[in-house]
C-alpha cells in the first residue's frame, strides 16, 4: 500500500508538472516578447511632460487596438486636470463618440468645453475639472475598456452620450475596423490585447499585408471607409448583434460606475430627420418617381412598401408640407430607423439607453427631447443639424445645457450659482475661426461616400474675414490650434476687442494650464471685467507654475 501511494504521488506531480510545462513555456515566451518590445499598456491618460502636475488623456489613445498603419484617422482632444485630485476638487468626465468630441468644430463645442467654464463660474468654491475622453467613430466598446482608468481618476461625475457608432463605428457590428464580428471574440480580444505573444502575432500577421496606399489612408473620410456592411436590414440578425452589443456594454458600463458609487449622467441621442434623406434603402420600382406621387399614391405605396426607407421619407416630407406633424415624424423616423446605411442610431438605442439607466439608477438626461423642443413643430432637422447627426453650434449648446441643467440638480455638496443660459450663450467657448474650420470639415464630409457614390473636388468659398482666414489656414493644418488661437488672440487685442480678447486668452489658458504668462493674463483680464471668482481659479494656477517654474531653475542652476 505504502508504494502505491508513493508511486501515486509521483504520477500527481509528473502529471501536474506535464500540465505546467506549457503554460511555463508560453511565459517565458511573454517575458521573452516583453524584453523585446512587445506587448504592453497604452494607457489612457499620461503625465503632461510639460508640468508634472498635470495629466491629459493620451490623444493617440486608438493605437491601444491597432497596429500604426491600420489604426483609423481619429484622436482624441484632451483637457489636463491635476494629477492629484484636491480635495475642493470637483471633476466630471465626458465619454462618447464624434457629437460628445463637438465634431466638425473641436473641443470649444463638445460637452467638455461647453460645460467647463460654465461649471467652474456655478461652483465658485469648488476647482471644476471636465475631463473629455470622447473622440470621434468609437462605440461603446471603447467606454467599457477605459471605464476602470476614468474611476482611477476620482470623478464625481460621468457625462455619456453615446450610441450612434454600434454598427459603422470602429468595433461596430458593420465596420472596417472591427477585429471580431462576434461579440464574444471582441471582448476575448480587448482583455488579451496587452498580452506580449498577442501582439507579436498581431504585428507578425499585419506585416506579411501591404498597408493602405497613402490615397486611401489620407484623401478620403472616415465615414467613407468605415462601412464594411453596406446594408443592415431592420430587425436582421446584424441589426440586433449591434443592439445586444450596446446593450451589454452600457450596462457593463453603468454597473461599474454604480459599484464605484459615481453618478452618471446618460443622454438620448438624435438625428436629423427631416433634413437628411435615407442613405440606403429597399428598392422598388416605383421609386424612381416617389418626388412626384399625389398623396393618395404615397399613402397606398407607403403601405405596400412598409420597410423602404425612401417611401417613408418621402411620405413624411409631404405630410410635413400639409401641417400634419405628428404623422410626418413618425414616418420621418421610421424612415431614419429602416435606413439600411447604419450611420444613424435607431429608436432602439434610445429604448435601451432608457431602460439601462432606469436599471442602474442613473440620471437620464433627455437630449433627444430638449433639441425637438427647439426644433421647428418638434421634428429635428437643419435648423440644429449639419448633415445626418452632428448638431450645429446652436444644437450643441442646446445639448450642453440639458446636461448643465441636470449637473446643478445634483448640486455636489456646494452652494450652486445658475449661470443663465443666455449669458452662457454669450460666452460660448468657440470663435468665428473655429466656424469656419467646422463649416470646411462638414463640406470636406459631404464631399464623400455616402453623400456622394463618388469623391468630389472640395471647393471652400473665400474666407469673409481675418477670422475665418485663420479657420481656413487651421483646417488647411498651414497652423496648429495653438497658433490660430494666439493669432485671433492678437488680432483681437489690436482691434480693442476686450470681449473676444478676454475669451481667447481663456482659452488658450486653459489648454495650456502650464503658461504661466497666459495664466496670469486670464486672471488680470477677468478681474477688470469683474468676473473675480473665476478670476481666483487662473491666479492658483498660474501661481503654483510659476512656483514650479522656479524650484525648476533653482535646481538647474545647483547643477
Amino acid at each position: 500500500m505504502k508504494i502505491s501511494g508513493a508511486q501515486d504521488k509521483r504520477k500527481w506531480l509528473f502529471q501536474t508538472i506535464a500540465l505546467c510545462i506549457p503554460f511555463l513555456f508560453l511565459l517565458l515566451i511573454e517575458g521573452a516578447l516583453r524584453l523585446a518590445g512587445f506587448g504592453g499598456q497604452t494607457p489612457l491618460f499620461i503625465p503632461n511632460p510639460q508640468h508634472p502636475d498635470y495629466k491629459l488623456a493620451r490623444p493617440s489613445v486608438i493605437s491601444r487596438y491597432f497596429p500604426d498603419k491600420y489604426a483609423p484617422n481619429v484622436s482624441l482632444e484632451p483637457t489636463f486636470f491635476l494629477a492629484e485630485k484636491p480635495e475642493n476638487g470637483l471633476r466630471v468626465v465626458v465619454q462618447g463618440g464624434s457629437t460628445a468630441a463637438g465634431f466638425p468644430y473641436g473641443l470649444g463645442a463638445s460637452l467638455a468645453g461647453m460645460l467647463d467654464q460654465r461649471l467652474r463660474q456655478s461652483y465658485p468654491d469648488r476647482h471644476v475639472e471636465v475631463i473629455n475622453v470622447a473622440m470621434s467613430a468609437v462605440n461603446s466598446y471603447f467606454l467599457l475598456d477605459t471605464a476602470d482608468e476614468i474611476i482611477a481618476e476620482k470623478p464625481d461625475a460621468i457625462v455619456i452620450y453615446a450610441g450612434h457608432n454600434e454598427f459603422l463605428g470602429i468595433f461596430g457590428v458593420g465596420s472596417s475596423f472591427s477585429t471580431f464580428q462576434q461579440p464574444l471574440l471582441m471582448r476575448a480580444f480587448l482583455s488579451f490585447r496587452e498580452l506580449a505573444i498577442f501582439d507579436a502575432l498581431q504585428t507578425l500577421i499585419t506585416g506579411f499585408q501591404a498597408a493602405p496606399t497613402t490615397s486611401d489612408s489620407q484623401s478620403r473620410t472616415l465615414m467613407s471607409k468605415v462601412a464594411r456592411r453596406k446594408s443592415i436590414p431592420f430587425d436582421s440578425a446584424m441589426y440586433q448583434a449591434g443592439l445586444e452589443q450596446f446593450s451589454h456594454n452600457i450596462n457593463a458600463l453603468l454597473a461599474k460606475y454604480d459599484k464605484a458609487g459615481i453618478p452618471v449622467f446618460i443622454s438620448t441621442i438624435a438625428s436629423n430627420l427631416s433634413g437628411q434623406a435615407p442613405f440606403s434603402s429597399v428598392v422598388d420600382p416605383h421609386s424612381d418617381g416617389i418626388a412626384n406621387l399625389e398623396m393618395p399614391a404615397l399613402l397606398e405605396l407607403t403601405k405596400r412598401n412598409s420597410e423602404s426607407a425612401d417611401f417613408h421619407f418621402a411620405l413624411g416630407g409631404a405630410l410635413l408640407e400639409k401641417n400634419k406633424f405628428r404623422s410626418a415624424k413618425h414616418h420621418l423616423s421610421l424612415a431614419k430607423d429602416l435606413d439600411q446605411l447604419r450611420f444613424r442610431a435607431p429608436e432602439d438605442i434610445n429604448t435601451i439607453i432608457k431602460q439601462t439607466a432606469i436599471a442602474h439608477g442613473s440620471i437620464l438626461v433627455d437630449g433627444k427631447q430638449a433639441l425637438e423642443a427647439r426644433s421647428p413643430n418638434g421634428i429635428i432637422g437643419d435648423s440644429l443639424m449639419l448633415e445626418h447627426l452632428h448638431p450645429n453650434l446652436p444644437g450643441y449648446f442646446i445639448l450642453a445645457d440639458a446636461f448643465y441643467q441636470a449637473l446643478i440638480k445634483r448640486e455636489f455638496g456646494s452652494q450652486v450659482i445658475p449661470v443663465k443660459t443666455a449669458d452662457a450663450w454669450q460666452r460660448r467657448p468657440i470663435t468665428p475661426a473655429e466656424e469656419y474650420y467646422g463649416f470646411a470639415h462638414v463640406q470636406a464630409l459631404k464631399a464623400d461616400y455616402p453623400f456622394t457614390i463618388r469623391p468630389a473636388p472640395l471647393r471652400l468659398p473665400a474666407p469673409a474675414d481675418w477670422q475665418q482666414a485663420l479657420g481656413k489656414a487651421y483646417f488647411e493644418n498651414k497652423m496648429d490650434w495653438v497658433a490660430m488661437m494666439r493669432a485671433l488672440r492678437d488680432g483681437y487685442m489690436q482691434r480693442n476687442n476686450a470681449q473676444m480678447a478676454l475669451k481667447t486668452t481663456l482659452l488658450l489658458a486653459d489648454a495650456l494650464p502650464h503658461d504661466v504668462k497666459l495664466n496670469r493674463d486670464a486672471f488680470s483680464r477677468l478681474r477688470a471685467a469683474n468676473r473675480e471668482a473665476e478670476a481666483r481659479f487662473y491666479e492658483e494656477r498660474f501661481v503654483s507654475s510659476q512656483k514650479l517654474k522656479n524650484a525648476t531653475k533653482v535646481a538647474s542652476d545647483y547643477r
